[in-house]
């Protein structure tokens, strides 16, 4: 199979293949989604098969508008609210479904389905124009860091999928927060940019506790269950910039190739013989940049360690530190033990 890759003024051919039962990835604010018809449980299935992902694992919808979800869930008034509020934007909501109206293929088995507006246009436009929903999980292999840009996608499904929408690198670089509406008090299952106090003052009280899912548990929302954003490399985190001297020098002691995913200010220290990324100057910056480090390094296969910068769990930092926890498998630098 050809992957095809559809600029801004060919849409319409990109709406056709989904139409016709096929995979374009699509681009969205935060990372981009490998998309196909939300109606045709086939169509659902190529998804899945391309990305190797557990059939337990369910499936974002996404929509061109608030009134393509009324005919598929119940939307309640507090949803309703925030669709007003974040939509188009980086926030997806779970709902209860309507009967019949969505593939069990789509919901893992479930009653509800997580629903998202992105705020790109293009995808909005390519929705609209194939006049249905699509499937919309991270376009990445499952387990590997998410695909920020066109080539991110390429690399992983060429020949794999259908056709890629490129709209170039995309603004926030983590995905969206997932927030479930079908329980008192909503619950966040996947921290992003739109935080608890951004929501609280539209909806009130927002639990923020991760749920863990069982091994035997459907979970209700991506990234809750298996492993994610992993590169090749082991990550190990350094939680504070004055530990990063101590776990240089415990990399260069333990004489395995490592690589350094650092803000600039601390990546003025490293040698200049160790392969770095820069997340940027700032928390923001490291956010948009940290999965096109992630798969940087999994270009430099000779790295088999990676010593990345941890941030506060506060704001944004919770969605970022959500992610590289993930990566890391939890591993921290403890400086006490080396």
């Amino acid at each position: 199979m050809e992957t095809k890759v559809f600029n801004k003024d060919e849409v319409a051919q990109a709406a056709a293949l989904i139409k016709a039962g096929e995979v374009v990835a699509f681009p969205t604010e935060t990372v981009y989604g490998l998309g196909a018809d939300a109606t045709d449980p086939k169509a659902a299935e190529k998804v899945f098969q391309a990305k190797h992902r557990p059939a337990d694992n369910p499936l974002i919808v996404t929509v061109a508008g608030p009134d393509m979800v009324a005919q598929f869930a119940t939307i309640t008034p507090a949803a309703k609210k925030l669709m007003d509020a974040f939509w188009p934007g980086p926030l997806t909501i779970i709902l209860n479904i309507l009967p019949g109206k969505l593939s069990m293929v789509v919901t893992g088995g479930l009653q509800t389905a997580a629903f998202r507006m992105p705020a790109n246009s293009l995808t909005r436009q390519m929705i609209s124009l194939a006049g249905r929903p699509i499937v919309g999980p991270s376009a990445n292999i499952s387990g590997k860091p998410s695909g920020t840009r066109p080539e991110h996608v390429l690399h992983d499904f060429d020949g794999a999928i259908a056709g890629i929408l490129d709209d170039g690198p995309t603004t926030v670089g983590v995905e969206s927060t997932v927030i479930d509406m079908t329980v008192t008090p909503p619950a966040i299952l996947r921290p992003g940019k739109i935080t608890p106090k951004l929501l609280a003052p539209v909806i009130g009280e927002v639990q923020s506790d991760h749920h863990k899912v069982g091994a035997k548990e459907t979970p209700k929302a991506p990234g809750m269950k298996y492993k994610h954003y992993a590169p090749s490399a082991q990550v190990v985190i350094v939680d504070h910039p004055a530990d990063f001297p101590a776990a240089l020098k415990w990399a260069e002691q333990n004489g395995q190739p490592f690589g350094v995913l650092a803000t600039d200010d601390l990546l003025t220290d490293v040698p200049s013989a160790v392969p770095t990324y820069s997340l940027g100057r700032d928390l923001t910056s490291a956010t948009h940049n940290l999965f096109a480090g992630l798969r940087w390094f999994d270009l430099h296969p000779t790295v088999t360690v990676i010593l990345a910068e941890a941030f506060a769990q506060e704001g944004l930092g919770v969605a970022y530190m959500n992610r590289l926890n993930k990566s890391a498998g939890n591993d921290h630098f403890d400086p006490d033990q080396h």
